[in-house]
């Protein structure tokens, strides 16, 4: 009998989308996508009370277990003046699981303009000094567990080699990882990337993408920037700037170079897990590993297929 092969991913999630609209009333006629990583994002088209929605299908392993916590905490942020996007609360009990997949539905922010890196770290600093709300919060102790997932559970898109090399390294960071001096543990946003910056039309900025909220070492939302210039393009004085603008000065932690290692390690985890259903992912993971594998400290990275 013959295998039928899994549908490609941006397929799948438009079909759970559509099913878990219509199960709720909500048309899902001409929605878009709007991104494809570690999540599904999709706007819909239409209004519904209170607004335009931004609908979030997650692929990640353990979204069934974390999103009801990740949609109490952007709640209680927002309640509380904090800039981030709100969870659409005219939708009841969420997330909603529709065939194994968590499905969670968020007030669409107009955006116009790209924010900048001084005002992505103003957020941070002002995150970092909210108390921890009153939810049951995980707390950031192994920052490489999902990659460490993926490579156990997605033995088709690696080879052998790869996989033993992967795994040895994973370990090795992870004990790393352990002995870094990081002082006290914050609320973490856990995914503090520029592109989970929005501008909106006045100026202002709304952090968005609250999956990996956490309570953890304020370095692992700071290190992303940083890494933004060793891989993805940003330039010294973005980073220079964040820096000012945080009040602090990664670069100058005694633990920086593990944490850039770690960091490059966690973004080969979303490529590994994708990789059979997306063609960026077949197309960007040969390129992160070629790059780690051969201990390429500063070989670029994309987001998407370049230009």
């Amino acid at each position: 009998m013959r295998t039928m092969e899994p549908a490609p991913l941006a397929e799948e999630a438009f079909g759970v989308l559509r099913e878990v609209c219509a199960s709720i009333g909500v048309d899902a006629r001409g929605a878009r996508l709007l991104r494809l990583r570690s999540n599904a994002v999709f706007k819909l088209q239409g209004d519904v009370a209170g607004g335009e929605l931004v609908v979030r299908i997650a692929t990640a392993p353990d979204a069934l277990t974390r999103l009801p916590v990740v949609v109490a905490v952007a709640r209680w942020l927002a309640d509380r003046g904090f800039p981030t996007v709100r969870p659409a609360d005219e939708i009841a009990d969420q997330p909603i699981v529709h065939d194994g997949r968590a499905v969670t539905f968020w007030r669409y922010v107009p955006s116009r303009g790209r924010p900048t890196t001084r005002q992505l770290g103003r957020v941070l600093r002002s995150l970092h000094r909210e108390p921890l709300p009153p939810v049951g919060l995980r707390t950031l102790t192994d920052p490489l567990a999902e990659v460490r997932h993926a490579v156990e559970h997605r033995a088709e898109v690696l080879t052998a080699t790869q996989r033993s090399w992967l795994s040895d390294r994973i370990e090795e960071l992870t004990g790393r990882w352990h002995d870094l001096d990081t002082g006290s543990p914050v609320l973490l946003h856990g995914d503090a990337w520029i592109d989970n910056l929005l501008r909106c039309q006045d100026g202002h900025v709304v952090l968005c993408d609250w999956d990996g909220v956490a309570v953890g070492p304020r370095q692992w939302d700071l290190v992303h920037t940083y890494h933004g210039q060793r891989r993805f393009g940003l330039s010294a004085a973005d980073v220079d700037e964040f820096a000012r603008a945080y009040g602090s000065d990664l670069r100058l932690w005694p633990g920086y170079s593990t944490l850039m290692e770690v960091r490059d390690m966690y973004a080969v985890g979303i490529h590994i897990r994708n990789a059979s259903g997306d063609p960026f992912s077949r197309q960007e993971l040969p390129r992160r590993l070629d790059s780690l594998t051969r201990g390429d400290g500063h070989a670029r990275w994309y987001m998407a297929a370049p230009a």
